[in-house]
C-alpha cells in the first residue's frame, strides 16, 4: 500500500499546470496537433429528417430499456478501493460481440450539466469486435443508477454521396476514452485523435431491436444493428504529426474541469517498455468546451509529458492532482496510480479486473471506471480521497 500525502487544496492549479507538477508553457508544444473538421450539420439534419421519430438527450432517458443490477462490492472480486458497484443485464455482461471502454457522467463539468443536478447519469463507450465478421463500430450506453435502467445508442457518421444522397457508416474506433463537457461528448479514435457529437442529435429511429446484421439507409428508415437510437457524429478532430515526430496515440481521454481554462488531458496505452506513455493537455474553450483553436483550426497541446506508466486506460484530474487507472490482464486486479507525470504512486488491486478509462465528478467527489471482460463487467465507483 502506498503512503498518503496531504491532501491538495481544492483550488489547486491542474495537472500539467500545477507549481508542484509541471510548469505549463508560455506556447503550445509542437510535435503533434488536431484539426477539427466542419460539422456535419446538413447531413445531421437530413438524417433527422429520414429517420427520427424523437430526438434529444430528455426523451432519450425516458426510453432507458435494460434493467441495471447493483452488485455487492467483495474486495477480491471487485477491488479494495471500489465504492459502489453495478453490472449490466446478463446478456450484455457475457456479450463477445461488444466490450466496454469509455466512461464519463453528465455531471463531470460542474455548472455546464445539461441534466438535472438529481439525477445521475453515466455514459459508456463499447466497441465492436467483429466476432461473426460485421463490424458494428462503437456505441454510447446512457445509464441512469438511480432508476436502474439503461440503453445503448449506436454512434453513426452520416455522408452525401455524389449524387446527394444520405449515406450512413458505423463509427468504426475503438472507442476507449469518452469526455462529456457541456452538451459535447468526445470519443477517443486512437490514432485518428477524437470524434464529437453534440447530445441535442440523439435521436430515436424505425426498426426492431432484433435485427443486428442490417445497417444503413432504407426507404422507410434507418437499420442500425438493432439499436432503436442513434447519436451522428458532428466533426472529428484529426490527428496530426509534424515531420521529424512519433505519432500521439489518443487511446483514452480525461477532463480537467477546474482547470483555467479548462482541458482535454489525452493518453496513450502501451504494454511494452519501449513503447511512449505520453500524456497531453490541450485547452477547452471556456464558452463552446470545444478544443481551443487558432484560426486555421488547429489545436496544440499545451503540454506533452512522457512521463505515464504502462498499461495505462484512463486518466482524470481530480483536485489538481492526476489519477491513471491501468489495467493486469485479464484475470489480475487492476490499479489507481496517482501524483504527477514521472513521479506516480501505485494503489494495487484497487480496481477489478479489466478496468477501462477514468473519470471524476467533482460535485460527488467520486472517480468512476467501467470493466471490460464478459462475466466480469462493472461500473464502478470510488472516492477519491482514498487515493491521497
Amino acid at each position: 500500500m502506498p503512503e498518503t500525502g496531504p491532501e491538495q487544496p481544492a483550488d489547486a492549479q491542474p495537472l500539467l499546470g500545477a507549481p508542484d507538477v509541471v510548469e505549463t508553457p508560455e506556447r503550445p508544444a509542437y510535435g503533434v496537433h488536431l484539426e477539427r473538421t466542419s460539422e456535419s450539420l446538413d447531413e445531421v439534419r437530413a438524417l433527422h429528417h429520414r429517420a427520427a421519430s424523437y430526438v434529444g438527450l430528455p426523451t432519450l432517458l425516458n426510453d432507458l430499456k435494460w434493467p441495471l443490477r447493483r452488485s455487492p462490492v467483495l474486495p477480491r472480486l471487485i477491488g479494495r478501493r471500489v465504492h459502489r458497484a453495478w453490472s449490466f443485464n446478463s446478456y450484455d455482461e457475457r456479450d463477445h460481440e461488444w466490450y466496454p471502454q469509455g466512461i464519463a457522467t453528465a455531471h463531470d463539468a460542474p455548472d455546464r450539466s445539461v441534466v438535472p443536478d438529481d439525477r445521475r447519469i453515466v455514459v459508456t463507450t463499447w466497441y465492436s469486435k467483429g466476432t461473426d465478421g460485421v463490424q458494428r463500430g462503437s456505441r454510447l450506453t446512457f445509464v441512469d443508477l438511480d432508476r436502474r435502467r439503461y440503453r445503448h445508442v449506436l454512434l453513426v457518421v452520416p455522408t452525401f454521396d455524389e449524387d446527394g444522397q444520405l449515406v450512413l457508416e458505423p463509427l468504426n474506433v475503438h472507442a476507449g476514452g469518452l469526455v462529456w463537457a457541456g452538451q459535447w461528448l468526445h470519443i477517443a479514435a486512437t490514432g485518428r485523435g477524437f470524434a464529437s457529437a453534440h447530445v441535442d442529435d440523439l435521436m430515436r429511429v424505425a426498426g426492431s431491436d432484433g435485427s443486428i446484421s442490417e445497417f444503413g439507409v432504407r426507404p422507410h428508415g434507418i437499420a442500425s444493428y438493432g439499436h432503436r437510437w442513434v447519436l451522428p457524429v458532428r466533426s472529428m478532430h484529426r490527428a496530426v504529426t509534424d515531420k521529424g515526430h512519433d505519432r500521439l496515440r489518443y487511446s483514452f481521454l480525461g477532463l480537467d474541469a477546474g482547470a483555467e481554462p479548462p482541458a482535454i488531458v489525452a493518453g496513450e496505452y502501451a504494454s511494452k517498455p519501449d513503447t511512449t506513455t505520453r500524456l497531453a493537455r490541450f485547452d477547452l474553450d471556456p464558452q463552446s468546451w470545444q478544443l481551443a483553436a487558432d484560426d486555421h483550426g488547429i489545436s496544440r497541446p499545451m503540454n506533452v509529458d512522457g512521463g505515464g506508466v504502462l498499461r495505462m486506460q484512463g486518466a482524470a484530474v481530480a483536485r489538481g492532482r492526476l489519477h491513471v487507472s491501468t489495467s493486469n490482464g485479464q484475470w489480475g486486479p487492476g490499479s489507481i496510480w496517482t501524483g504527477r507525470p514521472g513521479d506516480l504512486t501505485s494503489h494495487r488491486w484497487a480496481l477489478p479486473m479489466g478496468p477501462e478509462d477514468l473519470t471524476y465528478t467533482p460535485r460527488s467527489d467520486l472517480l468512476w471506471t467501467v470493466t471490460e471482460h464478459p462475466r466480469r463487467r462493472w461500473i464502478v465507483s470510488m472516492r477519491r480521497s482514498d487515493f491521497d
